[in-house]
């Protein structure tokens, strides 16, 4: 039991801003204060639903800024990430020091939830301890996880396999997510640029086996220029083809796209992901997510990973996403970008109950301060975590009801040991 008090504004949706208290209970949002409930105090703090991080590599985060990775084409970038993979030696024991410095800097960064995409299954690396060692690091910090098997130039049979092994271990059964709602698993292809059509129809097997949801990267420059040269064809024509068009399915990037193309996704029921942070920087492009939103299509927003973007704080790239968005007009206001990281994201994964503040919604929120000189002549306050001091940390983060982060520190793990445990292993 816990209640948030005396907040300047609480954003509890799309569009619903008031001021007040939040009561937890249970794990979800109260109407109600219980009795004897902690209490965390919100006075001169925005309160908004936790952040929806959909589209992470967190594996990347022990491979930042490398040199022949920054500004340059995807045909230099892959074999450079490739060559530090290797030299690195992919395992359990790096993706959980990789995962547990991702999850950290997402919470501290006010991210509740993350989708990890992972593409790297070097020849005989522990596929199921992989992705263990991933779900333990998010785990042991208080995070959700929404475990992604990706595949990149994989064995169709093997990635399948993979796949089906790793939802027995993380969620036995069907459905795809935990008992608690704090692991999920889903299964996700790079993109026709990377995958054969094999690949996607073995891993939609699983996905409709099990009750998993699907993801892959479609549209940005690499993947329309690949499915051009190799099948003479538009990557979504293939998707849709492959059965890979589908209200279970997230489409992530999606820069190169007409009103067509718009209108087969919303068609389809499929949502997006838009990863600023990611696009401007490999040269692909502005995804047109005003238009994207406007067809009805559901959209969320993530970082992508530390090779391409070297920072997983979703607020810093909400704002780039709304800065930017003027680019393919029309412009999106700061509500609509916050709705995306929160609801938008939440609903690309097929969990409403996430990113929202309403009565039994999840217990996941942040406290963001707006009390300082960076929020000073701020008129709309809830507006200004993306326009004034887009790199602040939350005072407090709360996960199921549980506070992870208090007064800017994480509650269950130490940032020098979490940060030593990385460089100790990188260096090896």
């Amino acid at each position: 039991m816990l209640s948030v008090t005396g907040a300047t504004a609480v954003l509890e949706s799309l569009g619903v801003v008031r001021g007040g208290d939040v009561h937890l209970a249970g794990g979800v949002v109260a109407a109600a204060a219980a009795d004897a409930a902690e209490t965390l105090d919100a006075s001169g703090c925005v309160v908004t639903p936790g952040l929806v991080n959909a589209h992470h590599h967190l594996l990347q985060s022990a491979f930042r800024t490398l040199p022949g990775t920054r500004s340059v084409p995807m045909r230099d970038w892959l074999p450079a990430m490739a060559s530090a993979y290797a030299a690195a030696g992919i395992d359990p024991d790096l993706a959980r020091a990789a995962a547990r410095v991702g999850i950290a800097e997402g919470l501290l960064s006010g991210v509740t939830t993350v989708a990890d995409h992972h593409l790297t299954w070097p020849a005989g690396v522990d596929d199921v301890g992989v992705a263990t060692a991933v779900a333990d690091a998010a785990g042991g910090l208080g995070g959700r996880l929404a475990f992604v098997r990706g595949s990149a130039r994989d064995d169709p049979e093997t990635a399948a396999a993979s796949a089906d092994a790793i939802a027995e271990a993380l969620v036995p059964g069907t459905g795809g997510v935990s008992g608690d709602g704090m692991l999920q698993v889903a299964v996700g292809p790079a993109g026709v640029h990377s995958d054969v059509e094999a690949t996607f129809r073995l891993m939609g097997e699983v996905a409709a086996r099990r009750g998993l949801r699907r993801r892959t990267q479609s549209n940005e420059q690499v993947d329309v220029e690949v499915a051009a040269e190799r099948y003479g064809r538009r990557p979504l024509e293939l998707l849709e083809e492959w059965g890979w068009l589908a209200p279970d399915v997230t489409l992530a990037h999606l820069c190169d796209i007409g009103d067509d193309e718009i209108g087969r996704i919303a068609a389809s029921g499929a949502s997006a992901t838009h990863a600023p942070g990611c696009d401007v920087v490999m040269g692909w492009g502005v995804a047109p997510v005003a238009r994207l939103r406007d067809a009805g299509i559901a959209v969320g927003l993530g970082t992508s990973g530390g090779g391409s973007n070297d920072a997983g704080h979703l607020l810093a790239d909400a704002r780039l996403a709304m800065q930017v968005s003027g680019l393919r007009a029309p412009a999106l206001a700061a509500a609509d970008v916050l709705a995306m990281a929160t609801a938008g994201s939440a609903d690309g994964l097929g969990r409403p109950e996430l990113g929202r503040l309403t009565v039994g919604s999840a217990a996941d929120l942040c406290v963001w301060d707006v009390s300082g000189v960076a929020d000073a002549g701020v008129a709309d306050p809830v507006a200004g975590l993306l326009w004034a001091a887009p790199g602040r940390r939350p005072r407090h983060v709360v996960v199921a009801g549980r506070v992870v982060v208090r007064d800017g520190v994480l509650v269950s793990g130490d940032e020098r040991e979490i940060v030593g445990a990385l460089r100790e292993r990188v260096s090896r």
